[in-house]
């Protein structure tokens, strides 16, 4: 068997390459929306912090303020250290306002001078500068409000944060990119090889590499897409044989009675022998084999077809079984073979009655050929599955066994093979078409036909038909 399609293959092809960069523009617009959802986070995030943070120093140097102003009685003699001691630890410039907004003290950062002077902000939260985040915070005393702290924070501790983000990100973001896309050429090359193996397995069966098959495993559908195609190719490669395993048995079954008429034709022109009553129904013999050969073939190709046009009606299987073993037994009588019937009330099949009736008579002929004198053949009907014998949805069940010589073990699977004989085609006559032209009748009416024997105690064929509807 030809292996195509298993090698490793570099190249993704067309629809590989298309696959790739699908997989890598959603891997790209992945990671891109991911960093900007984390940026964004993260600078949301550290806003808030940053606010609560502030709000905070705020709320600290109101108090100390407030302490101070309590203590001092005013504001004249208050000292306000301890307020601006905390902004500066905060990193803020810190100034105190009276109840009127004026400023009483400010001090920044670092300088540990009083810039501020009296007019000075107004409380209002506003910036004073470029980047700068203002807090306020009212100093309340006894439950009266007495001024207000203000807090300038500088903007670079945001700033700082976003770089550190950005540079954690960009890493995050350029190794996500790598896996992604080392992820979508591994998963691009698993689904197009297959893709490919098929195509190539496709290519040397067309070309008539009748061996030609798909190796290797595949994923999911892939795979089981490769076991169809195997499965049809050997369904084509097994019809390939049977054409012309037919031919050569057509051949053969026509070539002796052809030989054989083409024989006594010559001899009877060239004056050899004289006509004479036994010559001529020699002749005549071989020719009416010819012409059952030729029957049967087209026989058995009507029947093949015979599903689309069947005359299907509701047939009484165990009636039909009995008129066909009481049309057959002046031949059955003839071979010295004994008919038993065991059959059951009405069972009620839709089927072809002139194609049922074949079939049975098929069987019976079959039985008559191969069988012994003395030897009985017993048909029975029954009804098997849910239905039962009073309602549909189960099956008729038809057995037609003998008590001959049965069937060897290794012909038992080719019975039912066209122009099939066996070993015992010397010294029975037939043409092997009986027995498939039952299989091809029972299986157009959607039933199944098999057959068991132990050689010298006969064999048994079963059939199973629907049963009607409604029946």
């Amino acid at each position: 068997m030809s292996a195509v399609g298993s090698g490793p293959r570099v190249g993704l092809g067309s629809l590989g390459r298309r696959l790739l960069l699908a997989f890598v523009l959603v891997a790209v617009s992945s990671v891109l929306v991911l960093t900007a959802a984390a940026l964004i986070g993260v600078d949301r995030g550290e806003q808030v912090a940053q606010a609560a943070e502030h709000q905070q120093v705020a709320q600290s140097a109101a108090a100390a303020a407030a302490d101070a102003y309590q203590q001092a009685g005013g504001w004249e003699t208050a000292d306000l250290s301890r307020a601006l001691a905390v902004g500066e630890a905060a990193s803020g410039r810190l100034a105190v306002l009276d109840q009127d907004g004026a400023t009483l003290q400010s001090a920044t950062h670092g300088s540990g001078g009083n810039p501020g002077g009296p007019g000075q902000g107004n409380g209002s939260g506003s910036g004073s500068g470029m980047g700068q985040v203002v807090v306020t915070a009212p100093i309340v005393v006894d439950g009266t409000r007495v001024g207000t702290i203000r807090v300038a924070f500088g903007g670079s501790a945001g700033t700082r944060v976003l770089d550190v983000a950005w540079a954690w990100i960009a890493v995050a973001a350029g190794v996500a990119l790598v896996m992604a896309i080392g992820t979508s050429w591994l998963v691009t090359r698993r689904l197009v090889r297959p893709i490919r193996g098929m195509t190539d397995a496709a290519r040397s069966f067309t070309a008539g590499d009748r061996q030609a098959r798909v190796t290797g495993t595949a994923p999911g559908e892939l795979g089981e897409l490769s076991v169809a195609f195997n499965g049809m190719a050997d369904a084509v490669v097994r019809s390939d044989r049977d054409r012309r395993n037919l031919t050569a048995d057509v051949a053969h079954e026509l070539r002796t009675p052809l030989a054989a008429l083409q024989a006594g034709l010559e001899e009877l022109r060239d004056g050899l022998v004289q006509p004479t009553p036994e010559g001529l129904a020699g002749l005549h013999d071989q020719s009416l084999r010819l012409g059952r050969v030729v029957a049967d073939l087209a026989e058995l190709s009507a029947v093949e077809t015979a599903g689309l046009s069947l005359h299907l009606a509701p047939v009484d299987l165990a009636r039909l079984v009995r008129e066909e073993a009481s049309l057959r037994e002046p031949q059955l009588r003839a071979v010295g073979l004994g008919v038993i019937l065991d059959l059951a009330g009405p069972v009620s099949v839709r089927a072809d009655a002139d194609r049922v009736h074949q079939a049975v008579g098929n069987l019976l002929a079959n039985a008559a050929r191969y069988c012994r004198p003395g030897d009985e053949v017993t048909l029975a009907v029954t009804v098997e599955g849910a239905g039962g014998s009073s309602g549909s949805g189960g099956h008729a069940v038809l057995t037609v066994a003998d008590s001959g010589p049965g069937i060897p073990a290794d012909e038992l699977p080719f019975i039912f093979d066209r122009l099939w004989r066996g070993r015992a085609a010397e010294e029975v006559a037939g043409s092997g078409i009986g027995l498939a032209l039952v299989r091809e009748i029972v299986t157009s009416h959607g039933g199944t036909i098999g057959a068991t024997s132990a050689p010298g105690r006969g064999a048994t064929i079963t059939i199973r038909l629907p049963l009607s509807p409604g029946r």
